[in-house]
């Protein structure tokens, strides 16, 4: 674990952004296609963690990016070329564009300020979305990481970020994979080797500070 100050340099409002990863009804939420997951995400505490972490991002001046994951109705463009894909296809409930299994799912808290990027492919929300583009374009230095599942999205997310030049925290209460005991093995033994691994508490209380504006590069 890093030292507080480490940790609060790190940290610095103006080059940080929250990404929120899946936390949308269909998958977290009461109807989630994944029930396993959203019931792990609820009772782990992970989900009011991540609304906690929004909120003090919009209080504190983080800029905040929640990343969906959805389909067409007609499936075009979908990705088929893994079993999960493949399995998600026949579940009871679609991740469709345009419905509330794509919205952003409570507590957690949309405003004005946040960007939602949404993706119709893939494993992750920085890969093929425009979410690197917006990052750079933000001045992000350092990225933390919330929201499901430990098991792909969260790992795979880390892994971009970190090929692209990115500093990422991940707030280990703030993240849940199915089954539970999977997702502190999975810290302890690959996160922690590539990303900086912190509470909720720990990065909110780095958010707190004076408010300086945000530089966006020329």
């Amino acid at each position: 674990m890093p030292s507080y100050e480490q940790l609060r340099e790190l940290l610095d409002p103006v080059t940080t952004v929250l990404l929120t990863v899946e936390c949308q009804q269909g998958v977290v939420g009461p109807d989630s296609a994944l029930p396993a997951l959203a019931e792990e995400a609820r009772s782990s505490g992970a989900l009011a963690n991540v609304a906690r972490l929004v909120a003090g991002a919009h209080e504190n001046g983080v800029q905040v990016i929640h990343a969906i994951a959805e389909r067409r109705p007609d499936g075009r463009g979908a990705s088929r070329n893994a079993r999960l894909f493949r399995a998600a296809e026949r579940l009871p409930v679609q991740q469709l564009s345009g419905t509330t299994a794509v919205r952003v799912a409570a507590p957690i808290e949309v405003t004005e300020e946040d960007f939602v990027v949404r993706r119709l492919h893939g494993l992750s929300p920085i890969q093929g979305t425009e979410a690197d583009a917006l990052l750079r374009n933000l001045g992000c230095r350092t990225l933390v990481v919330t929201g499901v599942s430990a098991n792909v999205a969260i790992p795979n997310t880390v892994f971009d970020a970190v090929n692209r030049g990115y500093t990422a925290v991940v707030p280990t209460d703030a993240i849940a994979g199915v089954p539970s005991e999977y997702t502190p093995v999975m810290i302890r033994n690959t996160l922690a080797l590539v990303a900086t691994v912190a509470t909720t508490d720990e990065v909110l209380g780095c958010f707190t500070r004076p408010r300086r504006a945000r530089v966006t590069p020329a």
